[in-house]
């Protein structure tokens, strides 16, 4: 191979482990996506050789890419629903399992404290974009690439132009939040992307107990037309009755609806049944099922993942 080509090599050997880091800095895997293509035209367009660390050098370019469309993001947070090929093909139906994201095997740096397993059991789903989404541009970067990534301070300095102590602080104050240490504007919104989060858990492993558990027993489901005829009943009361169905919504992802944590059932990158959910203080007590494609385009959908 020319050394052009085995630069490209060396490249797709980082994509994954790049995608999957823009894609929790952005929440969405187009963005993601185009932020890795913006690494790779820089680095083509680099002296390669001069570069010690390839892996660094191009985790800090995709960084300060994703803090850039962050801080351009702030007038509009939520991301359209778009394509993703990753998921062509993942849903086929209401019984379908779901579409895959590269997880990244992240590295430690010593510096995360005991509760830092807890803390990322956790930090995957509605829950976490609610989260970040209260949090400034800086220390979404920061937390997403100590915390997720075990990116050392030192090198989250250079992406956020800060010293390592002000991109500790920076991380801190994220973890905070996401353990509910320190109150949010939020609150009603990251309880119900919670038990959304645990609802879409439950239905891709197939968990009736689970899925039973965040149903209130006084639960009532109501579908439009177009979802019946997708194969949805009209309605269904009571936590066993809906379960029943919702037990086959394992093709369903996350979405925003306004800001509102919701799911949806995709086919070909199309939403076809929006789930719309209403939450009491612990448990799911409405599910809408919403069909009608007029009435899912003007709710606009934002895909999470």
């Amino acid at each position: 191979m020319n050394a052009n080509e085995v630069l490209a090599h060396e490249f797709e050997q980082q994509r994954n482990r790049l995608t999957a880091l823009a894609f929790r800095m952005l929440g969405s895997s187009s963005e993601a996506e185009d932020a890795v293509q913006e690494a790779w035209l820089r680095l083509s367009h680099s002296d390669a050789a001069a570069i010690e660390n390839l892996g660094a050098w191009l985790t800090t370019v995709v960084s300060r890419v994703c803090l850039n469309v962050l801080q351009s993001r702030r007038a509009r947070p939520q991301v359209p629903l778009s394509p993703d090929p990753r998921d062509a093909g993942a849903v086929a139906g209401l019984s379908a399992g779901p579409g895959a994201t590269p997880e990244p095997e992240a590295g430690r740096d010593g510096e995360s404290d005991p509760e830092h397993e807890a803390l990322l059991a956790d930090s995957v789903g509605l829950a976490l974009l609610v989260v970040l989404d209260t949090l400034n541009p800086a220390e979404r970067v920061a937390f997403v690439l100590h915390d997720l990534f075990g990116i050392s301070f030192d090198e989250i300095a250079s992406v956020v132009g800060r010293e390592p102590a002000a991109a500790r602080q920076l991380a801190s104050r994220a973890r905070r939040r996401l353990r509910g240490q320190e109150p949010t504007p939020n609150g009603d919104r990251l309880r119900q992307a919670r038990l959304v989060d645990a609802f879409l858990s439950a239905t891709r492993n197939g968990d009736f107990a689970a899925l039973l558990a965040v149903l209130d027993p006084d639960i009532e489901l109501h579908a439009d037309a177009a979802s019946v005829a997708h194969g949805a009943p009209e309605g269904a009361t009571g936590a066993e009755a809906v379960a029943a169905f919702l037990q086959r919504a394992r093709g369903a992802r996350a979405v925003m609806l306004d800001g509102e944590p919701a799911a949806a059932w995709v086919v070909d990158d199309r939403p076809r049944v929006i789930f719309r959910f209403t939450v009491g203080a612990e448990l799911i007590t409405g599910v809408e099922l919403i069909g009608d494609p007029d009435r899912i385009a003007a709710l606009a959908p934002q895909r999470t993942r």
